[in-house]
């Protein structure tokens, strides 16, 4: 799943919590299964250090989303389906190649998207992710889509049940 193309400076942690077996088990159900590539560079593990989240900039990364991924998440879409994207650099890649209308467009290139509270989503409905560090990107990424006060309570839950964080932790749906 991971590795196909040279160029990332990590794995996308959330697809993680996938076998072979159990993507299949998914298909078996009627799950459409789509693949985007973003490069993940190192910026997206830099801590949001600026006076503002607005002021924070981040690196770009090279993206890839197939034709046949777009052609997937426009039919899903347009037959009323949710799009659910597997990880926040999933979610950063569909939503780098998102039109307003909520459709998706085949291509390549760098973004430097950061998506954080206030970002009105295009593309993904719903996300499962990880749980992530204070002051990171993808921790702005799962505010925006959740809510803030949503994402502490979350938090708050998942050290008080010894939740396991990061690479090899725990995981939440967002929706």
């Amino acid at each position: 799943m991971y590795a196909r193309h040279e160029g990332s400076a990590a794995a996308p942690t959330a697809g993680l919590h996938f076998t072979k077996e159990y993507l299949h088990k998914l298909e078996q159900k009627g799950v459409q299964l789509a693949y985007v590539t973003l490069h993940v560079g190192l910026g997206t593990f830099r801590p949001v250090s600026a006076e503002t989240v607005e002021a924070h900039e981040m690196h770009e990364e090279y993206y890839e989303v197939p034709q046949e991924t777009a052609d997937k998440v426009n039919e899903t879409r347009k037959r009323g389906g949710r799009i659910i994207a597997i990880g926040t650099t999933s979610a950063r890649t569909l939503e780098t190649a998102g039109r307003e209308d909520g459709t998706l467009e085949a291509g390549s290139g760098w973004t430097g998207i950061f998506i954080y509270p206030g970002y009105r989503f295009k593309v993904v409905d719903a996300l499962l992710t990880n749980f992530h560090l204070p002051k990171s990107t993808p921790l702005m990424l799962i505010s925006a889509l959740a809510g803030r006060e949503n994402v502490l309570a979350a938090y708050k839950e998942a050290v008080e049940r010894k939740y396991r964080f990061f690479s090899f932790g725990d995981a939440m749906f967002i929706y």
